[in-house]
C-alpha cells in the first residue's frame, strides 16, 4: 500500500517585476501594470481613462509610473535596444494641436475670448510637446511620417506663428488683454519651435567637442607620463635583454600594444589612409617577433606605396619569415617609392646561403620569392655574404598606383 506525498503548503506564485516593454503603444505603462498585477490590459487602460476625469489623477499616474518604471531586458524575441512605438505620438499630438489652434481662431471670432486664449494656450504647448517628443524621445520613427523631422518642426512652428498671427490681425489694438497675452505666447512657442531645435543641435556639438578635447588631454598626460616610465622601462629592457632573447620579445611586443594603444587615431579614414605597404610589414613584423627570436626595424622612404601589388607583399612576407626562421636577430626592412617602382629590402645578419645550392625541393626562396615576382613582371634578388643575407625585392607601378599617391 502506497502512502501519498505530504502536502506542503501552496507556494504562491512570483508575479513579473513591474518593467515596461519596449514595443508598446506610446509607453507601455498599461502592459507593465497588468502584466506585474495578473490584470486584463484593456481593464487598467480604461482605468486609467475613468481616473482621469477625477482631477486628472489617471494622467499625473501614468506620467508618474512612465517616469519611475524601468524598461524590460532585451530577448532573443525582442532584441530592440530602444523603444519601438505603435503610435506616432508627436503628429498626434501636432493634430491636437492644430485642433486647439483653429478653434482658437473660431472661438474669438465668435467672442469667447477667454475659451480662444485657453484654446491658443492648448495649441501652444501641445505643438511644442510634439516637437520637444520628436527631438528627445523618439530615436526613430515610430510609424510612418510624410515629413523629415525637420520639415515637421518647421510645419509646427510656422503654424503657431499663422495663427497668433490672424488672430492679431482680427482683433483690435486696444481689444481684451487676454486675447493679446496669448497671441504673444504663441508666437513665443512658434519662434522656439523654429529655432530651439537648432540650438540643441549646437550645443549637442558643442559638449561633443569638449569631451573629445577633455579626452584627448586626458589620452595626452597619461600618454606623457607612461613614456617617461613605462615605455623608457621597457625600451631599457629590451637593451639590457638582447633582441633575440624571450624578455626582449615579450617587451617588445607590450611596447609595441602600449604605443598604438596611446597614439591611434580614432579617425577610420586616417586608419585607412596609414594602410600602405610598409604598415602591412610593420604587423607581419609584430606578428613574427612574438614566435620567433628576431627583431624587425621596418623603414620606409618616399611617398607611402598605397596600392602595392599583392605579389610584392606576399614576397616581402616569405622573405621576413625566412629570416626570421633561419638567422633571428636584427632584420631591416626597408620600403621604398621612386616615381615607376616599389623596391623592399629585407637585410639580416644571418650566416648565409647559397641560392644554387639549395636542393630542388626547397621552393621557399626559388617559387615564392623569385618566381612569384618574376610572374608579377617584377624581379628579386637574394645576396647572400658570410656575415648576412639581403633580399631585395623590385616591381613596377603602374599609372593608376602612381597617381593614388600624387
Amino acid at each position: 500500500m502506497s502512502s501519498a506525498a505530504p502536502v506542503g503548503p501552496q507556494t504562491r506564485a512570483q508575479r513579473p517585476p513591474l518593467a515596461r516593454p519596449r514595443t508598446c503603444a506610446v509607453g507601455g505603462v498599461s502592459v507593465a501594470l497588468a502584466d506585474h498585477l495578473g490584470w486584463p490590459v484593456t481593464a487598467v487602460r480604461w482605468a486609467f481613462v475613468g481616473a482621469a476625469f477625477l482631477g486628472g489623477a489617471g494622467i499625473l499616474l501614468y506620467l508618474w509610473l512612465w517616469a519611475l518604471t524601468p524598461l524590460r531586458a532585451p530577448t532573443a524575441y525582442d532584441p530592440t535596444d530602444g523603444v519601438r512605438r505603435r503610435v506616432n505620438v508627436p503628429w498626434v499630438l501636432a493634430g491636437a494641436g492644430a485642433v486647439s489652434g483653429i478653434a482658437a481662431i473660431v472661438l474669438a471670432a465668435g467672442g469667447a475670448l477667454g475659451q480662444g486664449f485657453a484654446a491658443l494656450v492648448a495649441a501652444a504647448v501641445l505643438l511644442v510637446v510634439a516637437v520637444a517628443w520628436e527631438q528627445v524621445a523618439d530615436e526613430e520613427p515610430a510609424a510612418f511620417a510624410p515629413l523629415t523631422p525637420t520639415a515637421f518642426r518647421i510645419a509646427c512652428g510656422a503654424f503657431l506663428v499663422v495663427v497668433a498671427l490672424a488672430l492679431a490681425l482680427t482683433q483690435d489694438a486696444g481689444g481684451p488683454g487676454i486675447l493679446w497675452l496669448g497671441i504673444l505666447i504663441a508666437t513665443f512657442a512658434g519662434a522656439a519651435v523654429l529655432v530651439a531645435p537648432w540650438g540643441l543641435h549646437l550645443w549637442r556639438e558643442l559638449i561633443a567637442e569638449r569631451t573629445a578635447r577633455i579626452k584627448e588631454e586626458q589620452r595626452a598626460d597619461m600618454a606623457a607620463h607612461l613614456h617617461d616610465s613605462v615605455l623608457q622601462t621597457l625600451a631599457l629592457i629590451q637593451n639590457r635583454a638582447g633582441a633575440s632573447s624571450e624578455v626582449g620579445r615579450i617587451a617588445r611586443a607590450q611596447e609595441r600594444e602600449l604605443r598604438d594603444w596611446l597614439y591611434a587615431d580614432s579617425a577610420t579614414g586616417v586608419r585607412e589612409a596609414e594602410r600602405d605597404l610598409a604598415g602591412e610589414l610593420r604587423e607581419v613584423a609584430a606578428a613574427l617577433e612574438v614566435d620567433h627570436a628576431v627583431h624587425f626595424e621596418v623603414v620606409s622612404v618616399g611617398e607611402p606605396v598605397l596600392s602595392a601589388p599583392s605579389d610584392l607583399g606576399a614576397a616581402a612576407r616569405e622573405a621576413m619569415l625566412n629570416a626570421a626562421r633561419h638567422a633571428g636577430g636584427e632584420v631591416s626592412v626597408y620600403v621604398e617609392r621612386s616615381a615607376d617602382r616599389a623596391d623592399v629590402f629585407v637585410r639580416d645578419r644571418g650566416p648565409g646561403f647559397d641560392v644554387s645550392a639549395l636542393p630542388e625541393g626547397r621552393l621557399g626562396v626559388r617559387e615564392s620569392i623569385i618566381g612569384r615576382m618574376r610572374r608579377a613582371g617584377g624581379q628579386a634578388t637574394v645576396n647572400a655574404r658570410g656575415n648576412g643575407t639581403e633580399v631585395h625585392l623590385s616591381i613596377p607601378l603602374n599609372s593608376d598606383t602612381s597617381s593614388e599617391t600624387t
